[in-house]
């Protein structure tokens, strides 16, 4: 059987055209792996799965208060949750250079919905009804809760709750100084949107006593920000549960490796380095409250 020329051709080109698919397809097949291997590499790195993609973006109040923020001034590292934030940031990839500080209140933060922000710092006690909303670290601190009165107040002889049972109380809203003022002392508690109208109020005469976290309570009468005032003492029963942890948006992608973080730097002894450096002046020896 003899071929002819066109015949052989059109055979010819056939093969080729055979050879060129498969060859397509191959390729077409590395490169869908190899998409699918850069996407699964890239879901493994937390730098890409933040709010700005190689940037970690962290929130803390406005304005920021001492211990836990020197000089309102995140950025400098300085103050405990300044420099835990710092810590973590490393643990998860991130150089300081690619740490952006933004501002939020206190309550927006905790607020459901979607964040603007990677991780959020300002003394949040962990609870269940908060995690509904937010997700949470690990605790990175324990504190408990105290009572500032006026030196000339009619209460500054209290050395008990009971003492306080007529007292009006002031509470920044949200905190867990309101919800122990309310628990151990009584019902007429007044609130305030930060620590800084709580402390005015307490000068102004408008309450009697106010309850924050025991560091807050010691710098305000440290720094002079309630004029004449004394913290009489700590209210027995009032440490956190689980502490204060760093707030996520929820489900956030981060939480996990975040928990790790923290976890990690309490193992190695980084978290009490930390509270020794800059809590140390503010966790003395008060009297108990019951």
């Amino acid at each position: 059987m003899t071929i002819s020329g066109k015949q052989f051709i059109r055979g010819a080109a056939a093969t080729l055209s055979i050879a060129a698919l498969a060859l397509t397809a191959a390729c077409g097949s590395d490169t869908a792996q190899d998409a699918a291997d850069n996407t699964q590499a890239n879901s493994g790195d937390l730098t890409q799965q933040t709010v700005t993609p190689g940037k970690l973006t962290i929130a803390t109040g406005d304005p920021a208060y001492e211990p836990w923020v020197l000089n309102d001034d995140p950025e400098s590292g300085e103050g405990y949750e300044a420099a835990v934030a710092y810590a973590v940031a490393e643990q998860l990839g991130f150089d300081a250079d690619d740490v952006v500080w933004t501002r939020t209140t206190f309550d927006a933060a905790i607020a459901p919905g979607p964040k603007d922000w990677d991780m959020n710092i300002q003394q949040f006690g962990i609870t269940d009804e908060r995690k509904q909303a937010v997700d949470f670290s690990s605790g990175y601190y324990k504190d408990t809760r105290a009572v500032i009165v006026k030196k000339d107040g009619k209460f500054a002889d209290a050395t008990s709750l009971a003492d306080l049972k007529d007292a009006v109380i002031g509470a920044t809203v949200g905190t867990q100084g309101y919800t122990y003022a309310k628990e151990k002392i009584n019902d007429n508690v007044q609130t305030f949107n930060d620590d800084a109208s709580l402390a005015q109020a307490l000068d102004a005469g408008q309450i009697d006593a106010l309850v924050a976290d025991t560091t807050v309570c010691v710098y305000m009468v440290q720094s002079g920000q309630v004029a004449d005032g004394v913290v009489i003492g700590r209210i027995a029963g009032s440490e956190d549960k689980d502490g204060m942890g760093i707030v996520l948006p929820k489900d956030s992608p981060l939480t996990e490796a975040t928990t790790k973080a923290v976890d990690d730097l309490e193992a190695d002894g980084t978290l009490q380095k930390l509270q020794d450096q800059w809590l140390a002046e503010y966790t003395s020896d008060l009297p108990e409250l019951a």
